[in-house]
Order: structure tokens, then C-alpha cells, then sequence
């Protein structure tokens, strides 16, 4: 550490470390210029103003509503009591240091926090994203067995919704009835941005339980997706999960698609570059969508469009496409060939666009969807596009080109909203979005978003701080915000030992598998006899023991004494009756 620096200047995750020692070397040695820590603490300021009025007026519910001063109940989550701003909030109150507030809302999950008995429909993918990715997160960084716990309590109550011919899971699962459904919007059709973002969750999770089923899942929908037919190399926004078949030919980087193609990239990333398939697709994708979705307007501002059948649906770009800056200078980064200069130069004109979003609006806050059609660029037309709603989208793409290009402009612009975050947004009760960013002094929703904690604080405050508080080469962000460690790069990773398996160590040989004389003796000797109910039974209930409900469904077959399974009369097509023979005498008539 440098002696010479105050201890104002030591990063607050290092003086947390103090206590967890996950971040003892995460100390900054940036040079103290520009104000630049007393615009990080800002940010901290923000935090605690956001935390401290959930608290008050909503703990333990899900979101708040600031301005009325009472818990938000029309969140994605509903009116349930799972305390989601809190589990969101946890792994940012842990990196600013704030650790009173990290220890009250871990021990708020550790005692409060329960999903198998949820009786309301909950959302696979947010479920996913906030909690089983806010609490992994948590655990990789504090090693603290109870967020791993919970995390796969969550999953497990998700499991479920995957229970489906392809295994492409439903949208909404109830964990208490176990029923699952879609959206009535959707008709029967899953959405591509939810099936495509659990993977890097549900990965980490086998990793750090030892308990494959959830990589299986999310392996399960990546064989679908990579086998299927793809338009244009694109990825349509609905599929049937009964099916498997594409629903209409609707394609976007923007809502309904976007996170699916930043997981493609990601799950390459935090497998240590391992996940070759997903970087495959990625580049094919991204490839296709530079071709056919990439515009720019008459007066060169580059947008993302959506295509429908093949052809652009409308000119606008949604506030959610802003976090394609961020993604393709990740994919430019990891790159060595002509492709990395034509995806940074992408991102460079991509967020540009987005900031300029922004600065054409009198709150210098970006809408929700903005048109560039005659004289409107980078601005929103419809009133229900005129809003802002704390999301981080654009800021993701600040801090994430700052990290990569050290252009001073990224830290301007991110200070920016700050100060607009501040004047606009922030009451006596906390952050509200807003109604109209045109508007001088527009009114407020009155929903602190809990991505807000999870999320836009988050990558404001990372802006303002040094490379090495979550180092891209070591963490990657879920699309939650929530970091998670890449795979034999970063000491944190934190995966489970793998279990001594019985049977392997004690029963394998070169030749086969043999029985033992005494089970009791450390180094048994082999009865050197491979049985063949070795194979009949043995090794298939160990393999059913792993394998999903859809694989010999015990309501349609039986098994007979040797493990071979018969099926159920009248409830299994496979039954496979002899037609009865067509009589041609009647016996009488004989």
C-alpha cells in the first residue's frame, strides 16, 4: 500500500478486507486527480440514501416506492415479502465498503429468506438473474456457505419450469404448486432473452454445489438453440417450448433478445474461455447482426434497429440496446484479428448514441426507446418511451469502455448522470424514475427499481474507481450487474471439491468393476466378478438418480425386479399391443 496516501484514499473494499479477507490486495493506486474520489463517494452517498429508505419504509418487501413512502407491490415479483432490493442490493453494499449495511441484509437472508413454499408465479429469468446471480456473487466474494445455500434453494424451486418436452423451461414457475405457464402476451411461446440468460448462473452453481442438474439444464437449451435453424444466422425472440419451433420471426438486440446474445459472449468469458460453442454462436450472431440490424442515421449516429421477417420493424433503439457498447468492446478485447477493430468501432459509435440520448433531453437522462426518424435522432416520440427508469444499460457501457480505453470522455459522461440522477431523481424517500425526460421538472413514477442497487449505482461507482476492484480479466457481470468469477483465472472461483466417488475408487479396475470381499477393510480385496445386474441395475438407477423426471416418467413405466423398465398399460404409447387377430369362423361354426 502507499504509505503516503491518507486513509480517505484507501478503497473502501480494502478496508473491508480488514475484516473479509476476499479483498486484502483491492487497493486503488490511482492517482488522486479530477476529484475523482470525491465523486466515487458520491456515489456512495447514493447508496446509502437508496438503502437507508428501503429499509425504513420497505424492508424486507421487494421494491420501494420513494415518493409515497411505502413498499412497491406491482414489481415483477409481486407482493410477495422476498426482500428483492435486498438481495439485489448486497454484492454493491459489499464493494463500496458499507459493511453494517452488508451484514444486516445478509442476515436478513439467512433468516428470511425461503422460496419453496412461494405460492405466486414468479419469473424463471429475474429469479434467476437477481437472486440466484445476486447471491452467488456474494458468495464468490466473502465465501460465506449461506448465499451459496440459498442460491440453490432458488434454483431448486425453479427446476420445475424446465420440466418440458425440449427442456426449454416455461417463463413463470409457482414453487409451491410446482406449476408452470407463460406469459398470456407470449401465447405459447417462451422468450429468447429469459431461456438465453441463465447459463453462466446455473454453470456456477453446479460448480460451487457439485450438483450437475443445473448445468444440464441450461446445456439442455443451448443444444436447442445451436441445433436449430436460424434465419439469417439471427435468433428469433419467441420459441415454443413444446416444440421447439420458433414462434414469429421477430429479432432484436433490445428487449425480448438482448441479454441472450451478452450471455453468449459472457459464458465464454467466465469459463476461461473454455465455452467454445457459446463464442461460436456469438460471432455468427454478432456477425449477422452488423450486417442487417446495424443502421446509421443522416446525421451518423449508428443504431441498433429490430427485424421482423428479415426486415427492419421500426428506426428506433431501446434504452435496453445500450449495453451492445459495452458487450462488443468485451468482444473486441478478447480478439486478435480484423473483426476486433470493427466490433470496437461499434461500440464506440453504439455508445456514443446512447449518451447522446441523453444529452438531447432537458433532465440529461436518456429515454426508454428513441426514434431516428425526419428531424428526431436519438429521441423518444411516444409518451410511453419518454420515460427513464434508473436503468443502467447506458452506464454499463461507460464504465466497460472506460476499462478498455481509458478515454476520459466515458468518466465525464458518467458524471453527468450523476448530477442529473441527483437533481432529477433523487427525494426525500430515495431514486424515482421518471415520466417524461423532456420535461424540465417532470414527475416522478414513484418505484425505486431494486436493479438501481444491483445495477446503475453499481457501474457509476465502478467508473470512479481503480482497475483492480473487479478486474475484467477476473470477474464478469451478469446482465444483473452481479460479478461472478471467471474459471481457472480468478482464486475466488470458489468450486466445489468433487466427492470420492465409492464405487470408483474402490471397485474400478483395468478390466471392468468388481465386487468386494469386505466392505469394512480401507483397501478391500475384489471378488473379480463384474455382475451383469452390474449393468441391468446398478448403473441405470445411478443414472436415472441424475437424469430429469422426463426420462422414464415413473407414471408410465414400471420396473420389473432387474431394473428393466415395462410400460404402463394405457398410459404409454410405447405399450406396443399385438393388434387381436381377425377370426375368420366363428367357433360355433366350426
Amino acid at each position: 500500500m502507499d504509505r503516503d496516501r491518507p486513509e480517505s484514499t484507501i478503497h473502501p473494499a480494502a478496508r473491508l478486507a480488514r475484516e473479509i479477507p476476499a479483498f486484502e490486495n483491492q487497493i486503488t493506486n490511482e492517482p488522486v486527480t479530477n476529484g475523482i474520489v470525491e465523486k466515487r463517494q458520491q456515489v456512495v452517498e447514493m447508496m446509502r440514501h437508496a438503502w437507508n429508505n428501503y429499509k425504513l419504509y420497505a424492508w424486507g418487501k421487494n421494491e420501494l416506492k420513494p415518493i409515497s413512502k411505502r413498499a412497491h407491490l406491482s414489481s415483477v415479483f409481486g407482493a410477495g415479502d422476498l426482500g428483492v432490493s435486498i438481495v439485489d442490493g448486497l454484492d454493491t453494499l459489499y464493494l463500496m465498503g458499507l459493511t453494517d449495511e452488508f451484514k444486516e441484509g445478509r442476515d436478513w437472508v439467512a433468516e428470511h429468506l425461503h422460496f419453496a413454499d412461494i405460492d405466486t408465479d414468479l419469473s424463471v429469468f429475474e429469479t434467476t438473474i437477481r437472486f440466484v446471480g445476486g447471491l452467488l456473487s456474494c458468495y464468490a466474494l466473502t465465501g460465506d456457505v449461506v448465499f451459496r445455500d440459498k442460491a440453490a434453494e432458488v434454483a431448486d424451486a425453479l427446476l420445475p419450469a424446465f420440466d418440458t418436452p425440449t427442456g426449454v423451461p416455461f417463463s413463470l414457475i409457482n414453487p409451491s404448486t410446482k406449476a408452470s405457464r407463460q406469459y398470456h402476451w407470449a401465447g405459447p411461446n417462451s422468450i429468447l432473452s429469459e431461456i438465453g440468460t441463465l447459463h453462466m448462473e446455473f454453470s456456477y452453481l453446479s460448480d460451487v454445489t457439485g450438483r450437475d442438474v443445473y448445468r444440464k439444464k441450461v446445456d439442455r437449451i443451448r443444444d436447442v438453440l445451436y441445433n436449430i435453424e436460424k434465419p439469417g444466422d439471427l435468433y428469433p425472440n419467441y420459441i415454443n417450448p413444446r416444440t421447439g419451433q420458433w414462434g414469429q420471426k421477430h429479432m432484436s438486440l433490445g428487449a425480448l433478445g438482448d441479454s441472450f446474445y451478452e450471455y453468449l459472449l459472457k459464458s465464454w468469458l467466465v469459463s476461461g474461455r473454455a465455452d467454445e460453442q457459446a463464442r461460436e454462436m456469438f460471432d455468427v450472431a454478432m456477425q449477422a447482426a452488423l450486417d442487417k440490424m446495424l443502421r446509421v442515421s443522416p446525421n451518423g449516429l449508428s443504431y441498433l434497429a429490430e427485424l421482423k421477417y428479415g426486415r427492419v420493424l421500426e428506426e428506433k433503439m431501446d434504452h435496453l440496446s445500450c449495453f451492445a457498447g459495452g458487450m462488443f468492446g468485451l468482444a473486441s478485447a478478447t480478439l486478435e484479428n480484423s473483426q476486433a477493430e470493427r466490433y470496437m468501432e461499434v461500440a464506440r459509435r453504439l455508445t456514443h448514441t446512447c449518451h447522446e440520448s441523453y444529452a438531447r433531453a432537458d433532465t440529461k437522462l436518456g429515454p426508454d426507446a428513441f426514434k431516428f426518424s425526419g428531424a428526431a435522432e436519438a429521441r423518444a416520440q411516444k409518451s410511453n418511451e419518454k420515460m427513464f427508469l434508473l436503468r443502467p444499460e447506458t452506464f454499463e457501457s461507460y464504465f466497460i469502455m472506460w476499462r478498455l480505453t481509458k478515454d476520459q470522455k466515458y468518466r465525464d459522461w458518467g458524471w453527468e448522470a450523476v448530477q442529473a440522477l441527483e437533481k432529477h431523481c433523487r427525494v426525500d424517500g430515495g431514486y424515482t424514475g421518471l415520466m417524461n425526460v423532456y420535461h424540465k421538472k417532470p414527475q416522478g413514477d414513484d418505484v425505486q427499481q431494486s436493479y438501481f442497487l444491483a445495477e446503475t449505482l453499481k457501474y457509476l461507482y465502478l467508473l470512479f474507481s481503480d482497475d483492480t476492484l473487479i478486474p475484467l480479466d477476473e470477474w464478469v457481470f451478469n446482465t444483473e450487474a452481479h460479478p461472478l468469477p471467471v474459471k481457472g483465472k480468478n482464486p475466488l472461483y470458489r468450486a466445489a471439491d468433487k466427492p470420492e466417488h465409492a464405487l470408483e475408487k474402490h471397485c474400478r479396475v483395468d478390466g471392468g468393476y468388481t465386487g468386494l470381499m469386505n466392505v469394512y477393510h480401507k483397501k478391500p480385496q475384489g471378488d473379480d466378478v463384474q455382475q451383469s445386474y452390474f449393468l441391468a441395475e446398478t448403473l441405470k438407477y445411478l443414472y436415472l438418480l441424475f437424469s430429469d423426471d422426463t426420462l422414464i416418467p415413473l407414471d408410465e413405466w414400471v420396473f420389473n425386479t432387474e431394473a428393466h423398465p415395462l410400460p404402463v398399460k394405457g398410459k404409454n404409447p410405447l405399450y406396443r399391443a399385438a393388434d387381436k387377430p381377425e377370426h375368420v369362423k366363428d367357433e360355433n361354426q366350426i
